[in-house]
């Protein structure tokens, strides 16, 4: 699938804003990520395991509600830095993965 990576995460990614991963779930996607850039899932989920608040996570338009959720075939994917204030999207019980 296609993930769209904010510009502040561009040094994990070489320099890409588009790159390629794999995953049924937003959990499995991460995983695979971090395994094709390492270092770049500590900076979109903190330590207790929960994204981190300046970051959003969009399964196609959608924001994603648990790391649990599926991704479809097609579903590009935007992980998306926020500028500032705004509401949690990502609730708080949906944290672990």
């Amino acid at each position: 699938m296609r993930v769209n990576i904010a510009s502040p995460l561009y040094s994990y990614t070489g320099g890409r804003g588009e790159v390629e991963a794999m995953g049924a779930t937003v959990a499995e996607m991460l995983t695979d990520l971090d395994r094709r850039f390492p270092g770049i899932r500590r900076w979109i989920v903190d330590e207790q395991d929960c994204v981190r608040g300046h970051m959003r996570i969009y399964v196609g338009t959608e924001p994603a509600a648990t790391f649990d959720q599926p991704i479809r075939e097609g579903h590009e994917i935007h992980i998306l830095q926020a500028l500032s204030g705004g509401r949690r999207r990502f609730p708080e019980a949906a944290c672990s993965a």
